[in-house]
């Protein structure tokens, strides 16, 4: 049979597909186009946020009216949280954001009796680390490794921690042998994920450190290049810092959850740092790893926000100079203490802040970007893109060169010129 996958969300969701498609390719099945016509679609939710769950209905409201033949399965976040929900939207197979070998043989045999089924378990309950086949097609260049699960830092904005349950860690020693396997595939860049890979070891004999593991793989895998996911600010200090820089075939590239720049915002949102704390991250970074692209999240219109805060916020992000920002304006999610908090601003509120932030992360971009013109960048070469061929940077800048056949390989170039969505430059 032939199955097709659409995957919202983060880069764990992103990593859960791949090893779905694995497990139905081992059983001999095909992995055709969404867009195509398939015996059956997978769609991997997001419940981030209410648009996120307006995303998900969305999606499946239109591959159940496109394809009425099909087998339709729902997983991920927003099955989780309400699969009453998903189940009134005519979905055939229902599960969670875990057993994802049992959610891949319900579909199985729903595809063979059309009989619905759904099984969703409880988040909170659990406590071991589903361990999932890594990386995914072999066309692709880049795998990804997840090696935590779960949050327990209930920030008053986000239903995570409810959707995907206690902290849960993978032992370090299948890390090291994930990744070692993905070399051996052919995959040259490994990006370490998972939901707040900040906290894994907390659930392991000993605690080790998140530092240990990156060290770990980083030399297991001495010739791949090793990208990490979102990282929490507390976990950047000197010492981590210190051993990480050692590591030459670490990526610099950090991505520092930030959500606000106000300190007053910060504490409504129960984030854990305050702005000189999560500053110090920065510049700790800059100092170990110069030149390091610096990215983040952030998020506008927090119920409450003054304009005075958001003022500080946008004053922060310049301060801190950051290569890449994520925007979102803030999406009220039932369930969440900031859903009942006053001062929920309207959508023009929304709007204004988040365009006044972009235009400030763009700024920042593009002179990040024109500090490159002139340098040599080792680039990951993936795909073409009309006349031109595409890759990353260690730094995740998206390079442009004319060339062809370079899939896979690991050419320097000199970067010489920008283009709207990175650099371009010269073999």
């Amino acid at each position: 049979m032939v199955f097709a996958f659409f995957t919202l969300g983060c880069k764990t969701n992103q990593y859960e597909t791949q090893a779905m498609e694995q497990m139905l390719s081992g059983l001999g099945h095909e992995i055709g186009s969404f867009e195509g016509s398939c015996d059956g679609y997978i769609i991997n939710t997001c419940s981030v946020t209410a648009v996120a769950d307006k995303k998900c209905r969305a999606v499946i409201r239109r591959c159940r009216r496109e394809h009425p033949e099909a087998v339709i399965a729902v997983c991920g976040c927003y099955s989780q949280h309400d699969p009453e929900a998903a189940a009134k939207l005519g979905v055939d197979v229902i599960g969670g954001s875990a057993q994802r070998e049992q959610f891949i043989q319900m579909l199985l045999t729903t595809a063979a009796d059309r009989q619905k089924r759904q099984d969703v378990d409880v988040a909170l309950r659990r406590r071991d680390f589903e361990i999932l086949p890594a990386g995914g097609l072999e066309e692709r260049t880049r795998a990804m490794v997840k090696v935590q699960d779960g949050c327990v830092n209930f920030c008053s904005y986000c239903i995570i921690p409810y959707t995907r349950g206690p902290v849960r860690s993978l032992p370090l020693e299948e890390a090291v042998d994930q990744c070692r396997s993905l070399w051996q595939r052919g995959y040259r860049e490994i990006v370490v994920t998972g939901i707040e890979i900040a906290s894994w070891g907390a659930d392991l004999p000993g605690k080790p450190s998140p530092a240990t593991l990156i060290q770990a793989i980083c030399q297991a895998v001495p010739h791949c290049r090793i990208r990490l996911g979102s990282l929490e600010p507390r976990i950047v200090t000197e010492e981590v810092c210190t051993a990480l820089a050692a590591l030459p075939n670490l990526c610099p590239q950090f991505h520092l959850s930030l959500q606000s720049g106000c300190d007053t915002v910060l504490a409504r949102m129960r984030r854990k740092y305050d702005t000189a704390r999560f500053y110090e991250s920065v510049a700790l970074l800059r100092q170990f790893f110069p030149g390091c692209a610096i990215t983040t999240d952030m998020i506008v219109a927090f119920p409450g926000e003054t304009e005075e805060e958001f003022a500080q916020s946008l004053a922060f992000i310049q301060k801190c100079g950051f290569s890449d920002m994520h925007i979102f304006p803030y999406s009220r999610r039932p369930g969440t203490p900031a859903d009942k908090m006053p001062g929920q601003h309207p959508n023009a509120v929304k709007e204004d802040r988040s365009r006044r932030a972009i235009e400030v992360a763009q700024e920042m971009s593009l002179g990040y970007r024109q500090s490159l013109i002139g340098t040599v960048q080792p680039v990951l070469f993936e795909e073409p893109e009309g006349e031109l061929y595409t890759g990353h940077a260690p730094n995740y800048v998206k390079v442009y060169v004319q060339g062809k056949d370079l899939h896979g390989q690991i050419r320097p170039v000199t970067i010489t010129d920008l283009m709207k969505d990175g650099v371009f430059g010269r073999i």
